[in-house]
């Protein structure tokens, strides 16, 4: 996941060390997407060399602290302004799994749906209980309603994912009869 407007986007409300970064956007997200420090410290080194953020020294413990350039500040706006494009589907383990399980010896694709059914509706039951945690607390900080907006996405991602499951085993269903029919049995 791409989290270089994220930084930027953080670093918008003043100087920050790539830890306090990381805390952060955990907090923001409701630490639906995890930063490893790693990924974190190189991508402010890209965005460096680039010229969107500058150090502006170390602070007390002697991690370096990074602000916004104005060059990152034009390029968050360009950010905000422009859609998220979706050129082209990003590779999907599950979509993977199923169109390789169909027609290997061996594999029941139902099956291999069924399981992912059980683990999106617990996964759903999960989200919407963190859902319902968020909303029993007056929304006032920017950053609960952040985490709430979080929370909601994954909740409409996996009710796609359960209509798409559904779709699935109901052509896997009607493929199985045709296959009977064309057969004779």
């Amino acid at each position: 996941m791409p989290i270089r407007h994220g930084l930027l986007a953080l670093l918008q409300d003043g100087p920050r060390h790539a830890s306090r970064l990381r805390a952060e956007f955990e907090a923001r997200t409701g630490a639906a997407w995890p930063l490893d420090i790693g990924r974190v410290c190189a991508a402010l080194g890209r965005l460096e060399h680039d010229g969107l953020v500058t150090r502006e020294g170390v602070d007390e413990a002697g991690r370096v602290v990074y602000a916004l350039a104005e060059a990152g500040r034009a390029e968050l706006r360009v950010w905000y302004a422009r859609p998220v494009e979706r050129t082209g589907p990003p590779r999907d383990e599950l979509a993977i799994k199923l169109v390789l399980a169909v027609g290997t010896p061996g594999v029941d694709a139902r099956e291999v749906v069924e399981a992912q059914r059980r683990h999106v509706s617990e996964a759903l039951h999960d989200y919407v209980r963190r859902r319902a945690e968020v909303l029993a607390r007056p929304l006032v900080e920017p950053g609960e309603v952040a985490r709430l907006l979080v929370v909601e996405q994954l909740i409409c991602c996996a009710e796609a994912e359960s209509r798409w499951l559904d779709h699935c085993e109901a052509r896997l269903l009607r493929l199985d009869l045709h296959r009977r029919d064309d057969t004779g049995k």
